[in-house]
């Protein structure tokens, strides 16, 4: 990898020649530099969870290989975060023609202008560096973009100012692509562009140069090409068109975090805490684990549009929801510190509700009534890896141990509201006949989380039809299954 940071006080094109420099393209340049830090041990694309396996290989094989990438996959899946990595592939700074338009190599200039400048001054062309970071140019497709923003066009001011003829080519105002010459160029959500302006690309891409309007340019440029795009587009806004789509080497396809450790590590990563949020409310586990499984289950909702996808911004939005409920509850009630509750759960609905795109059966549910649902699957799921499952109890299949916690409604109830302070929430709890001790038996080391596990219980049994559970505003209400079948009210709504 070469070391330039030493080489950032050259400023001349001769001081350039006689150092160590040698000129390189942005391929060969991402590609050496991958091979160095791979051989030095060296970290490779730091903050991205779950592709190790996966995308990551395929990313770095298409670098290997000097190709243009396109990541494709729906959204939320850190195709734009991926693309903005690769700047750590380049050197850290790149000499180039002081003043230049198009960052051209001192060494290799493609413009008149910059080759004029040289006969003119020869060695003593001043030279500066940018920094990798400069490197990076990203664009968002959309409609309105013109074959002018992203190649160029000719500037009539340009040409009055200097008194230019419009056929000569200093009067050309270069777009983006140009302006990219040994750098990364990236296009958000590329089948979003218009199919006329995909096409102006098929010569960069193909063969390295650009044309605009009537002008002879063949401008070797240098531009690595990074596309994303989400496969909902193909059918709903619009399509790579199928020659464009020939000339991107490597299609690399992204995904969804596999399981719930890599989920809670993406959210625990992006999560933006406050350090009062992170001393103030305590985080079991378990809700987090919950809050991630309604990600899962809503990736195999009937009630959502599965080509839009579920993006992991949803768990990270949730996350930060949670937390807020937690510490709203413990500003309101006084509470120096708060631990987080399953009721807590209802906070995440304005999370869910704004990141879910719904068929129309969904529609039908409404937007809370599927993000209530979604939370009931998430906590039927996960209640058996912690209890013994109640559908196998009430079936007789195994030991039952929710008998007496149950007996206990069928002449009383229990409302959990968001207002209740600590002691008054485990108060509530304790006074639950055997809740303490199907907790103490099946998750003897809860400690301080066995009030978040009594309420585990009540909720893995509402889920199971054992128990009648109600949501109200900022409450859920547990009572006798029976006693609900004949005094039903239409106004309630349950989890499931």
């Amino acid at each position: 990898m070469l070391d330039t940071t030493t080489l950032t006080s050259i400023s001349t094109l001769g001081e350039l020649k006689s150092s160590s420099y040698v000129s390189r393209t942005v391929r060969d340049e991402l590609r050496e530099n991958l091979i160095y830090k791979l051989q030095n041990d060296l970290p490779v694309f730091e903050g991205i969870v779950g592709y190790e396996e996966t995308v990551i290989p395929e990313i770095q094989r298409a670098l290997l290989a000097r190709h243009n990438i396109n990541l494709l996959g729906l959204r939320g899946q850190a195709k734009t975060r991926i693309a903005r990595q690769l700047t750590e592939f380049l050197d850290e700074y790149m000499p180039v023609i002081s003043g230049s338009d198009l960052n051209e190599d001192p060494l290799n200039p493609i413009t008149a202008k910059s080759k004029a400048l040289i006969a003119e001054k020869g060695d003593e062309t001043p030279v500066a560096w940018v920094h990798r970071a400069e490197r990076y140019i990203e664009k968002l497709a959309t409609p309105d973009v013109t074959v002018a923003d992203l190649i160029g066009d000719v500037d009539p001011i340009k040409a009055a100012n200097l008194r230019l003829d419009y056929s000569d080519e200093r009067v050309i105002h270069f777009g983006l692509v140009p302006r990219s010459h040994r750098s990364i160029f990236v296009i958000n959500e590329l089948p979003d562009l218009q199919p006329r302006i995909q096409v102006a690309l098929f010569n960069m891409l193909q063969e390295g140069d650009i044309q605009i309007r009537g002008f002879q340019l063949r401008l070797p440029l240098d531009v690595q090409f990074v596309f994303t795009a989400n496969p909902e587009d193909y059918t709903n806004r619009g399509a790579i068109i199928t020659p464009l789509k020939d000339r991107i080497q490597s299609q690399i396809l992204t995904h969804y975090p596999k399981s719930i450790e890599q989920s809670m590590a993406i959210t625990e990563q992006e999560a933006k805490l406050t350090d009062e949020q992170r001393s103030k409310v305590v985080v079991p586990e378990l809700v987090q684990i919950l809050v991630e499984q309604v990600a899962f289950e809503a990736r195999e909702s009937e009630f959502i549009d599965q080509k839009s996808g579920v993006s992991a911004r949803l768990t990270i939005s949730a996350f930060e929801n949670i937390i807020s409920t937690a510490e709203l509850r413990s500003l309101q009630s006084g509470d120096k510190s708060t631990h987080l509750r399953l009721t807590d759960l209802l906070g995440i609905i304005p999370a869910l509700t704004g990141k879910v795109e719904l068929v129309y059966e969904g529609e039908q549910e409404g937007p809370r009534g599927v993000a209530l649902h979604l939370i009931g699957k998430a906590i039927r799921t996960k209640f058996p890896q912690s209890f013994p499952d109640p559908a196998l109890a009430k079936k007789g299949k195994i030991e039952d141990p929710y008998q007496k916690v149950i007996a206990w409604f069928n002449s009383n109830e229990l409302d959990l509201t968001h207002a209740d302070t600590e002691a008054a929430y485990t108060e509530k709890l304790h006074q639950i006949d055997g809740l303490e001790s199907v907790v103490d038996r099946y998750v003897p080391d809860a400690g301080e989380q066995k009030a978040l596990f009594m309420e585990f219980v009540l909720h893995g049994l509402g889920e199971h039809n054992l128990l009648n559970k109600e949501v109200l505003e900022g409450s859920v209400s547990f009572s006798d299954l029976f006693n609900t079948l004949f005094n039903p009210d239409d106004n309630d709504e349950s989890y499931g």
